[in-house]
């Protein structure tokens, strides 16, 4: 592997694949805690670790963007910006899931990469 590039699909084991699927799956139903705790342990594995990373990441922008639709709820704006933000967030967990699925990279067009 070169320059820290995420392995090819021929390279992805089954279970880095499953890893990175339940990263994807438990983003949706628990937020950033098992993309942080994958990200933190398996460090033996670049995909696991850059699937992982990257759900990190979407979760961390989501619930930025939850809480601004909040905080713009007092003023009704917010009230029809949280159903888009969990419709978003349902369909790139989907996205990610079907990709890791697959053993390809997947990345979140809005997210706000904090962790790199």
């Amino acid at each position: 592997m070169e320059n820290g590039a995420v392995q090819d699909v021929n390279e992805v084991s089954q279970d880095g694949k499953n890893m990175a699927l339940l990263s994807w799956i438990g983003t949706f139903f628990l937020g950033f805690i098992p993309g942080l705790i994958l990200y933190l342990i398996k460090t033996d594995d670049a995909y696991v670790q850059d699937q992982s990373k990257e759900s990190l990441n979407w979760s961390i922008t989501a619930m930025i963007g939850y809480f601004v639709a909040f905080l713009l709820s007092f003023i009704v704006i917010g009230v029809f910006l949280i159903p888009v933000i969990g419709l978003c967030h349902l369909i790139f967990c989907i996205m990610g899931a079907v990709a890791a699925s697959k053993g390809k990279a997947f990345r979140v067009p809005f997210a706000i990469r904090l962790i790199k």
